[in-house]
């Protein structure tokens, strides 16, 4: 029935138990409430603080030059200073660069310190390069004797854990470095665990430990990874882990500091803790029943235990949220207190009125025995009445208007949240169960608080210089909308004269089309009528072959004529001859041959008349040989000419197909001319539009500046209120959290 707990220890407890066992499922909404409000806490610090290095790596690009990796350093100093100041988290800021050299630090003394492969984070840095692509990396716990060096941040408890954020730096691919914030690790234990609002504060105790390592593979699952609240001395019985826990199986104790030296262990078995064993192996674990578990001080206890990942951490962490079995369960409710009171006093009306029955009846005084038994009970009821008021509903009213001033106090937006209330003197009951509820939420009221002064007074710095920067801002913009109102005046200018040049060129181009028309109709006229005078020249050039055949046939024609005539006067001279001969004859002869020397004369001058005639008319066929010569000659010359011509009608022609081609590309020209200039026309009207576009928005933009202005100066008024408001509480300022 009481497990591993035995009779002597766990009677106790399990009557404890029992006695609030309607309790229980508050008591489980108590504990998940716990383990989820710290877990999205922690997540959501982890990325406020990414963010933080986030805003610094875009102001770093922002100041870069062409070509520089980083700023100025001494504007590189302030940008990590700012940093500093409102994540105050961090111990550090410093930069590192492509060979693992501190090139900047919040700490002039870390400057120049290098990170090797050997080095403390060298397999943090090695994850951030990764195999592809850079990513960011949340490394650790791991010891940092850098971080004692530098002191703490936020955390009044201070060592050497240290959780380390890597943002790599990578240009075209290329690794450049990183930018680190080093936080001290004591600061997650202070998120998780909030002492002064603690719920179970005998006992409670939410902590860290290593759930499955992915980087880290050297630090075993159940290792603590944040310190425990009875390492500092927080613990309020007695005994801590700096000076030892003792058990049965031994003394639990850390000689530096709970992270990496701690195993969620039980002394007794030496396994882990069921409830760290659990939550490791099913990724949440909620028990709240008797008779709990044993945790690494061999004490029962009971919580709820959760598995997560924080942003870019390569290791799952685990997170316990106990408290011890007794202390969850020591409260008696009002209920049983007034129920065990009444029990009392009926027990003893019952016994003494017993006493008065049996004392009246056996002296036989029914009456006057009624009568004095109803007086006692009259009388020792209203003793009840009063012992009840007295030490129950007196009490319950006194502890309730005490509730009731404390929650009076902060009620109406004033009052002192340094307050607490003293739970230990409250009775065990419900009461003190609201004590403890008040505080914590007066805590959690405090912190809110704190931050919101905190956040006020970041807030109206920045608004201060954001107002300054709005003005030098809303300066340079002015400046540079009287310049974009003088360039689109220029562009107005240049557009009116491209107008006008694309008109001209219009103009150009119509007349050179009309030109061109009319040089193609006289190319084609020209180009007509020199096919007509290629006609003729070949006719003529028929014509002239033809006649030159006939000169030469009229000269074959005077050859005979010539041969006919020497024929002729051959037959002359023979004539002639016989003449000659006849009259020689008739001489002769005398008297009988006068009549034949008369016909011998006379044929004697036929013959000589004949070739008087036969030799002018070979002059004359000489004559007109020579002439027929001549001609052929000039007929030779003319058909030359005439070749010479068609040659030169041919050229004409094709110089004339080569001038209305150059004109048909002149005319092309013009027209990818006039193309241009419509484009260029296009664009500087398209540049016009936008060159409005961009007047317009300056203007809208300097409206905006001035409604900046107008809502920097209402912003700092309302953060000037709020600071107000926060000022009518009363705070811890050394608390930050």
């Amino acid at each position: 029935m009481f497990d591993w707990l035995g009779f002597r220890k766990g009677l106790p407890l399990w009557w404890s138990h029992k006695l609030n066992a309607d309790t229980e499922a508050d008591v489980a909404d108590i504990f998940e409430g716990i383990a989820d409000t710290r877990m999205d806490l922690l997540h959501a610090w982890t990325t406020e603080y990414w963010d933080h290095l986030d805003r610094l790596l875009t102001q770093m690009s922002q100041e870069n030059g062409p070509g520089a990796e980083t700023p100025e350093s001494a504007l590189l100093a302030q940008m990590f200073a700012e940093t500093r100041a409102r994540a105050s988290d961090f111990s550090e800021v410093f930069l590192l660069d492509r060979e693992g050299k501190v090139a900047c630090s919040t700490d002039m003394r870390h400057t120049g310190e290098k990170y090797g492969s050997g080095s403390l984070i060298a397999s943090g840095l090695a994850y951030a390069k990764g195999t592809a692509d850079a990513r960011k990396c949340l490394f650790g716990p791991y010891a940092d004797p850098w971080t004692l060096k530098l002191g703490p941040s936020t955390s009044s408890f201070h060592d050497k854990m240290t959780l380390l954020f890597i943002s790599p730096i990578v240009r075209g691919g290329e690794w450049q470095g990183a930018l680190c914030g080093r936080v001290p690790n004591d600061v997650i234990g202070d998120l998780i665990q909030r002492e002064s609002g603690h719920v179970y504060p005998d006992s409670g105790d939410n902590y860290l430990f290593m759930a499955k390592p992915r980087l880290h593979m050297e630090i075993a699952p159940g290792t603590a990874l944040s310190r425990s609240r009875f390492e500092d001395r927080t613990f309020t019985h007695g005994e801590n882990l700096k000076d030892g826990v003792s058990t049965d199986w031994g003394t639990v104790s850390v000689k530096e500091h709970t992270e990496l030296e701690l195993m969620f262990t039980d002394p007794a078995t030496g396994e882990l803790h069921p409830g760290v064993a659990n939550t490791i192996r099913n990724g949440s674990n909620l028990f709240v029943a008797f008779p709990g578990y044993s945790d690494y001080r061999h004490i029962p206890v009971i919580g709820k235990g959760v598995t997560f990942q924080l942003p870019h951490c390569p290791d799952v962490w685990g997170m316990m949220c106990e408290g011890d079995l007794e202390e969850v369960y020591r409260i008696r409710s009002i209920r049983w207190t007034q129920f065990r009171h009444s029990l009392g006093w009926l027990a003893g009306l019952g016994a003494i009125g017993t006493l008065l029955a049996y004392f009246m009846f056996t002296n036989d005084m029914p009456v006057l025995g009624a009568v004095i038994v109803g007086v006692f009970n009259l009388l020792f009821g209203l003793a009840m009445v009063w012992s009840l008021d007295r030490g129950g509903n007196r009490e319950t009213a006194r502890q309730m208007r005490r509730l009731n001033r404390f929650i009076r106090i902060n009620a109406e937006g004033k009052g002192d949240l340094t307050q607490r209330l003293d739970t230990g003197s409250f009775a065990n009951d419900e009461t003190r169960e609201l004590a403890k509820w008040i505080n914590n939420m007066i805590d959690s009221l405090e912190g809110v608080m704190l931050q919101v002064k905190l956040a006020s007074a970041d807030v109206l710095t920045n608004q201060r210089v954001l107002l300054e920067t709005t003005g030098a801002t809303a300066g340079t913009t002015e400046r540079v909308s009287g310049k974009i109102n003088d360039m689109i005046l220029s562009i107005r200018s240049q557009l009116k004269d491209i107008d006008i040049a694309k008109d001209v060129a219009g103009e150009m181009r119509e007349t050179l089309r009309q030109l061109e028309d009319k040089a193609s109709a006289n190319i084609g006229v020209a180009q007509g009528e020199l096919v007509r005078i290629g006609d003729k020249m070949e006719q003529i050039a028929d014509r002239v072959s033809e006649t030159n055949r006939s000169i030469e046939a009229f000269m074959v024609t005077t050859g005979e004529i010539r041969s006919v005539l020497g024929v002729i006067e051959e037959i002359s001279s023979q004539t002639h001859l016989l003449a000659l001969n006849a009259s020689i004859e008739a001489a002769r002869v005398g008297e009988q041959g006068k009549g034949f020397a008369v016909v011998a004369s006379e044929i004697k001058k036929l013959a000589d008349s004949t070739r008087r005639s036969t030799e002018e008319v070979h002059g004359i066929v000489q004559h007109i040989y020579v002439n027929a010569q001549r001609a052929t000659a000039t007929m030779a010359e003319g058909t030359r000419v005439v070749a010479e011509g068609t040659a030169l009608v041919s050229a004409a022609s094709e110089i004339l197909r080569g001038t209305h081609e150059d004109d048909s590309l002149k005319s092309q020209i013009i027209d990818e001319v006039v193309a241009i200039m419509e484009k260029i026309a296009l664009v500087s009207k398209q540049n016009r539009r936008i060159s409005t576009e961009v007047e317009g928005n300056v203007q809208e933009l300097l409206g905006d500046f001035n409604h900046v202005r107008h809502t920097s100066n209402h912003v700092e008024a309302i953060t000037a209120f709020l600071q107000q408001l926060v000022g009518q509480f009363r705070l811890s300022e050394a608390r930050r959290r």
